[in-house]
């Protein structure tokens, strides 16, 4: 498949997710399968068999690309280098867990060109886990983060956490990079002029591995984020400037 030929890239940061990925590297295949794609998965420092499991689906599934981190950047970070190394208008978005499911996909895809079509600034959709399937430490903290980032960014997301995501890649990469920033999408393409709309999809349990968040590098570090960003939106301008020619 050229460049040229290639629509959608799906980028999956991955952490330590042997057990779980080549049932999602398939799953992804099969939901777009009708799509001309290119799947970018990021190892972020992994220490577990991903890098092996990795170079073997290379060879299975000739729409992979494989990027890695010499050591741990965070989710932020794994996201952004495959964006920029996507060649795809549209950047899809998923978790490596297994708990996104890749057959939301197709829809949100056809939603967004739907509903965006001829708008320069209707850039994306963001899934909202209607039925949570995590424990209820997890989902009480995502509670009364998104209550309280939604109170002060006022963005208009009920699941800005979910990992799950469709949004056009040129306007992805014109975002502030810094870790945590997967969190406050929304807010900060608002920011720029953009606008993004949530979507209901599924969320499955965790399948095998362990959650990479809790209370203590979550939670809290997010309360923290949050005024930062706040901080951020209120200092940024959006200029449209022309060439003058007198």
């Amino acid at each position: 498949m050229t460049e040229q030929e290639i629509r959608v890239s799906v980028v999956v940061p991955a952490k330590d997710e042997c057990d779980s990925l080549a049932s999602l590297v398939a799953e992804i295949g099969a939901a777009l399968a009708e799509e001309a794609h290119e799947l970018i998965i990021v190892d972020d420092g992994s220490q577990d068999g991903t890098a092996a499991l990795l170079g073997e689906l290379g060879r299975r599934y000739p729409t992979l690309r494989v990027v890695r981190h010499a050591h741990c950047a965070g989710q932020s970070m794994a996201v952004l280098s495959g964006a920029r190394c996507g060649r795809g208008a549209w950047l899809v978005v998923l978790d490596g867990d297994g708990q996104n499911d890749p057959a939301d996909i197709p829809a949100m895809l056809a939603e967004a060109r739907c509903r965006f079509a001829g708008s320069a600034h209707r850039v994306g959709l963001i899934g909202h886990r209607v039925v949570r399937r995590d424990d209820w430490i997890k989902r009480l903290s995502s509670w009364l983060a998104n209550r309280y980032r939604g109170a002060l960014l006022g963005d208009g997301i009920p699941d800005a956490g979910c990992g799950l995501k469709v949004v056009r890649r040129d306007w992805y990469l014109r975002l502030p990079a810094f870790d945590h920033m997967h969190r406050f999408i929304p807010a900060l393409l608002r920011a720029q002029g953009a606008e993004m709309a949530p979507w209901p999809v599924n969320h499955r349990p965790r399948r095998a591995g362990v959650s990479k968040y809790g209370v203590r590098n979550r939670f809290w570090p997010g309360l923290l984020d949050v005024l930062g960003v706040w901080w951020l939106l209120r200092r940024t301008r959006v200029v449209e400037a022309q060439e003058w020619k007198g």
